[in-house]
């Protein structure tokens, strides 16, 4: 009886390691995932604008009618990115994807509080390169980190109702990912003052 039990829960636990490991490793091994259905019908590090969702024929899962899409397949390979998108009147939305379809990072119009959503895009290594004085925290300046040197950057901006979806693809259509070609220059040090001459003393003489 014993033996039964202890054999019942070994293939219990055998097929729950056998169902998790499938289900991690399916995406790297699927050979029709979200970036290689994009690769022929978006160019590389460059603003896509995805045609609208239709159930019989989505180019990525859970995408709503209700939202303009478009996508930015990079390569981080040449050097970081520069993303620049206008917010909608509605909601926009940024979501970055590894090459694996990993979510590892995602900022709104509410969060980023302007009315351009601006950021640079690096890998880890890229960004420990960036000169010391550069390295800023500044909130105009936002810096994410890919885990990856490829994937996929979502931006998705709402139409509140059908008669504004010009609209809000108009805004995604203004949106820019461009790899940076030249490294960001160094801050110029501050260059004191010199002090000023003294004053010469008044003459004793009248």
């Amino acid at each position: 009886m014993i033996r039964l039990a202890f054999t019942i829960i070994a293939g219990v636990l055998l097929g729950g390691v056998v169902h998790l490991v499938s289900v991690l490793a399916l995406p790297r091994i699927a050979s029709q995932d979200a970036y290689s259905r994009l690769t022929p019908i978006t160019q590389l590090n460059a603003v896509t604008p995805l045609p609208p969702a239709d159930p019989g024929n989505s180019l990525m899962p859970f995408m709503d009618p209700a939202f303009a899409m478009a996508i930015c397949r990079y390569d981080l390979s040449t050097g970081p990115i520069k993303l620049t998108v206008p917010v909608s009147q509605a909601y926009t939305s940024v979501s970055f994807y590894t090459r694996n379809e990993l979510a590892y990072y995602a900022i709104n119009d509410r969060s980023a509080g302007k009315k351009v959503i601006e950021l640079d895009l690096m890998t880890e290594a890229q960004h420990n390169e960036l000169p010391e004085d550069e390295d800023v925290t500044a909130a105009d300046r936002l810096i994410i980190d890919s885990p990856t040197t490829t994937g996929l950057i979502l931006l998705k901006a709402l139409a509140a109702e059908p008669g504004l979806m010009p609209q809000a693809q108009a805004s995604l259509a203004a949106a820019s990912c461009k790899v940076q070609t030249e490294p960001p220059a160094p801050k110029q040090a501050e260059i004191p003052l010199p002090a000023p001459a003294p004053a010469a003393r008044p003459s004793g003489k009248r």
